[in-house]
């Protein structure tokens, strides 16, 4: 058991689910997440699995308090994701978020570069699926920018391992020193933990995914970024000031949305910006504070994509200004997506109080005045978009005329039981401190502290009241730096791809009628001197006899036919010099 890797459970399944019946595929979706599961019970810190590839020791396998920590969440959201989407019947989804999971178990406990890297590009690939499967000319076209995006990254990460591997003869995963090849893996890194100016893929594609597929989206791609951040990159200090601006600028532009699904992906920027902080500090606290956050954000960010799905699937709308009036209708709805609200606000007795407190109080160890701001700021903030303005104007706001669909019984499950685990470790936070890297000391339910924050989202909510009149939603378009990708895409397309294939198209249109001159001329050499010397039809040299007794080929042929002869030889001669 502790030789075999959990990711290659969920591959396994995600290979046996389409030779099951169809009625039985959603089910058998669960078993394979339980098996991870109970197989990562087994496995034991400090373990390896190693295999010898050429001259290279891949170690498909390591094991040790960090990467435990994520793959326990990780396993635990792909079974809450397949419960809420137990209704689902298409193969295609199931068997994507099978993949995109078990790539990124496979991230986690990848102890070399090459591993980390296949796993990488898997996990693109997969989750690709999951955003063009809704089948919208929309979800088509963010689908296919977030592939060409992740394989950009991924071919710089490549690249980065190859230049790491020369300068130092070694492709293990440790935490790398400054040079080039680890500043070109930095890169990728920070390209899939959405870092800006390299984050617009992500609010340009997770609000485009499929109902379930979204819920998988939010919980892998950036955090196996935060894990091997922490994993290569723990202490340097770029990373504070950019988690630090990750954090405002989800916010800002969480602000200017109309779509709740986006609304959303702009908040996962601002709360993986925390992670990042977290990671640029470097300390044990801080790493515990990452990872406590990373696992308290899959759980609250699943649901909240939940309950902004189960809206979507009874409405068939994600625009605020086309909701409103949902609370009768959709109760049960807007009582789990508070929760997930409350998580991420950070109030008392949810998940992310005692999560994101762990990062703030690493940033006052280490005397970041500065940070500590801005993060509350950035705090003020969520709770103000996340948690007042997209749950008022969907469920509370103004009542449209909308006659919701019946929401499946599946996707209440899977959010009554996200909720649960979210109030489960907000009130008893031992539960997750206890899986951290580092032995933690820290208490969040101090009386300071719960004061200190319940002021802080009560003056929060009352400038939400003071100003519920201008946060409404605004049917506008917002403009990210995806514009310089989108905008001269176009542009880019015909100066390179449409200008080489039309090359290639008159090359080929070339060497065709080159080819038919050639045949022509070879097949009745003087037919064809006589249709070029004497421009005659086709009509009128064919009514031309020649007499091979009394007419001789023309000078022009003759020297045409010796010049080409002397250059073959001169150019053989040369060849064989």
């Amino acid at each position: 058991m502790n030789s075999v890797p959990p990711a290659a459970v969920l591959l396994f399944g995600a290979l046996l689910l389409p030779l099951l019946p169809r009625f039985s595929r959603s089910v058998a979706f669960l078993l394979f997440p339980v098996l991870a599961f109970v197989l990562l019970g087994y496995l034991e810190d400090g373990s390896s699995t190693t295999l010898r590839f050429l001259s290279f020791d891949l170690v498909l396998m390591r094991l040790d308090r960090l990467s435990l920590a994520f793959g326990y969440v990780f396993v635990l959201i792909a079974l809450l994701g397949g419960i809420y989407g137990l209704h689902v019947t298409d193969t295609g989804q199931q068997v994507a978020a099978l993949i995109y999971a078990g790539s990124s178990l496979g991230v986690l406990f990848a102890g070399d570069l090459f591993t980390l890297f296949v796993y990488w590009e898997i996990m693109a690939v997969a989750s690709v699926y999951l955003i063009v499967a809704r089948r919208t000319e929309r979800s088509r076209q963010a689908g296919m920018r977030y592939l060409y995006v992740h394989l950009f990254g991924g071919g710089v990460l490549l690249a980065g391992i190859l230049w790491h591997s020369v300068d130092t003869g070694s492709i293990l995963f440790d935490r790398f020193d400054r040079g080039a090849g680890a500043y070109l893996i930095l890169f990728s890194f920070s390209l899939n933990a959405a870092i800006p100016p390299l984050h617009a893929w992500l609010a340009d594609s997770y609000p485009e995914g499929t109902v379930t597929g979204s819920v998988f989206l939010s919980a892998f791609t950036t955090k196996t970024a935060v894990y091997v951040l922490a994993r290569g990159f723990a202490g340097w200090d770029f990373l504070v000031w950019a988690g630090v601006i990750m954090a405002i600028y989800g916010v800002i532009f969480a602000v200017l949305e109309n779509d709740i699904r986006r609304l959303l992906a702009y908040h996962i920027i601002s709360q993986v910006g925390y992670m990042v902080t977290a990671v640029g500090l470097g300390t044990d606290a801080a790493i515990n504070g990452a990872t406590a956050h990373a696992f308290s954000h899959i759980l609250y960010k699943g649901l909240l994509f939940m309950g902004a799905g189960a809206v979507l699937h009874a409405t068939e709308r994600s625009k605020l200004t086309e909701l409103g009036g949902l609370a009768r209708t959709l109760p049960v709805a807007l009582s789990l997506y508070m929760v997930g609200a409350f998580s991420i606000s950070g109030f008392p007795l949810f998940s992310g109080f005692v999560s994101k407190s762990l990062v703030v109080h690493a940033a006052e160890l280490r005397h970041e005045e500065a940070v500590v701001l801005l993060l509350y700021l950035a705090s003020v903030g969520t709770f103000l978009h996340t948690g007042l303005k997209l749950p008022y104007f969907t469920w509370l706001g103004p009542k449209r005329d909308l006659k919701p669909l019946p929401i499946p019984w599946s996707m209440y499950f899977g959010m009554i039981l996200t909720a649960a685990i979210n109030v489960a470790i907000g009130v008893h936070p031992k539960l997750l401190y206890d899986l951290m890297p580092y032995p933690v000391a820290y208490r969040p339910y101090t009386t300071s502290h719960v004061m200190e924050t319940l002021q802080l989202l009560t003056f929060t909510g009352l400038g939400f009241w003071l100003l519920i009149d201008k946060l409404g939603g605004k049917p506008t378009i917002t403009l990210d730096f995806d514009w310089f990708y989108r905008k001269p895409a176009p542009i880019l397309y015909r100066l390179t791809i449409a200008s080489t294939d039309w090359l290639f198209a008159r090359a080929e249109l070339m060497s065709l009628n080159l080819a038919r001159r050639l045949a022509k001329a070879f097949a009745d050499p003087i037919d064809y001197t006589a249709r070029v010397l004497f421009q005659r039809s086709d009509t009128e040299t064919d009514r031309i006899v020649y007499d091979p007794n009394r007419y001789r080929p023309p000078v022009g042929f003759i020297i045409l036919v010796v010049l080409s002869c002397f250059v073959f030889l001169l150019a053989w001669n040369l060849f064989l010099a």
